[in-house]
């Protein structure tokens, strides 16, 4: 007999639900900016020429579906492994960063979750306030005790930076900081170099183990540029668990495609913590999926794919930059109060409009306008065709006030 609990129904996702309730709205000009995917100027999410280059040649010469090794194929790991720290950087050289394949960034949260909770790390686990909604559930699923740091100031334009330390400073020794290595989900507001530095001189000094979730490498300001915040982390001898993901940035949703990278002291700890990565995998999914894995590491392991996929990057990139400018320019254009200049200059996916939760609810009942939370809005997903109608909404909404 199911447990009693199992009759009440779950509450929606926060975010996988809004996409459940836009597709059953009858109304024709609603417009979706609640899920993170990348849509081109037509409204679709496009299919890359190098992953569609890159099956042909899999399909050709597929002989096999036989399991992958528990952590994934090593010419994969490796390939990730250089694509999120550079070939070049000591902890690759020194072989005290191990890669490990994982059924997405989400994927690779939790075997990262499940490794520290099976090996005796610290119960508490520090994160942004506000931060990807999924991440609490998370983690307190893993069995976490969340704290929060203070983030950004109220309409969540810029990083308090103050309190934020000030809370982190708070932290005991061994607690776990999940950090938004580029584009923060849900502000799109990263930390200057300056603050990272800060950060990782705070880590250092209060001998915390961070947790970075890199799931947007490549759509801020360009792939090395976006790990620079990481570099400031991974310090001689330092620890730390890197979660990185190939949806976005190749555009591989469906397929599920990521990486968790542990980084230890030395080449020997990071290999006998690899045993017990390879353990919570076996008892959670055994072996990962081969498809958009074998997708990524044709396209990177290849001189001829490898510099197209950048260009292909580059203007998804270049996109949403360009989006950020006229989400600014047509709510000035409105005069909806307040600033909104800040859009333009923040990176990745997402930006947070600060709204009521009356506010966001008269979005979507009135306008057919789906946002999440306090008014996150995918940045990517902008057209010509929705943009004016998302701006009136809001200038309505906000003149209406509450």
């Amino acid at each position: 007999m199911l447990p009693s609990f199992a009759r009440v129904a779950a509450p929606p996702d926060p975010i996988l639900g809004l996409a459940e309730a836009f597709r059953n709205d009858p109304r024709p000009n609603k417009v979706n900016l609640s899920a993170g995917v990348f849509v081109d100027e037509t409204g679709k999410t496009p299919l890359l020429a190098t992953v569609i280059e890159a099956e042909r040649r899999l399909a050709e010469g597929a002989a096999t579906k036989l399991y992958r090794p528990i952590d994934g194929e090593l010419a994969y790991r490796e390939l990730v492994r250089e694509l999120v720290l550079g070939k070049d950087h000591e902890a690759v050289v020194s072989g005290r960063a191990l890669a490990t394949q994982t059924p997405g960034g989400t994927g690779g949260l939790r075997v990262a979750a499940d490794l520290l909770r099976q090996t005796g790390a610290s119960e508490t686990l520090w994160m942004s306030e506000p931060t990807w909604p999924n991440h609490p559930a998370m983690f307190q699923a893993a069995g976490f005790r969340v704290r929060t740091y203070p983030y950004t100031d109220p309409a969540g334009r810029r990083i308090d930076e103050e309190p934020m330390l000030a809370a982190l400073g708070q932290a005991s020794p061994g607690d776990i900081v999940l950090l938004h290595g580029a584009c923060h989900n849900p502000t799109g507001v990263d930390p200057s170099p300056q603050l990272w530095r800060r950060i990782g001189d705070l880590v250092e000094e209060r001998r915390l183990l961070p947790l970075v979730d890199l799931a947007y490498q490549g759509f801020g300001d360009g792939l090395r540029e976006d790990a620079a915040g990481l570099m400031e982390l991974v310090r001689p001898g330092a620890e730390l668990l890197v979660s990185t993901s190939f949806s976005k940035t190749f555009s591989l949703y469906s397929e599920r495609v990521g990486a968790m990278l542990l980084i230890a002291r030395s080449a020997a700890d990071a290999s006998a913590a690899q045993s017990h990565v390879k353990a919570a995998i076996r008892v959670n999914y055994s072996n990962p999926p081969a498809h958009g894995a074998d997708i990524v590491r044709t396209i990177l392991g290849d001189a001829e794919l490898r510099p197209r996929w950048e260009v292909e990057l580059a203007g998804m990139r270049s996109r949403i930059k360009g989006n950020r400018r006229a989400v600014v320019a047509a709510l000035e254009a409105r005069r909806v109060p307040g600033d909104w200049s800040g859009i333009a200059t923040q990176r990745g996916m997402f930006a947070l409009l600060g709204l009521s939760t009356h506010q966001v609810a008269q979005l979507r009942d009135g306008h057919g306008v789906y946002v999440v939370g306090k008014g996150r809005i995918n940045v990517a997903g902008f057209t010509s065709a929705n943009l004016d109608p998302f701006a009136d909404a809001l200038a309505a909404v906000v003149a209406a006030g509450g």
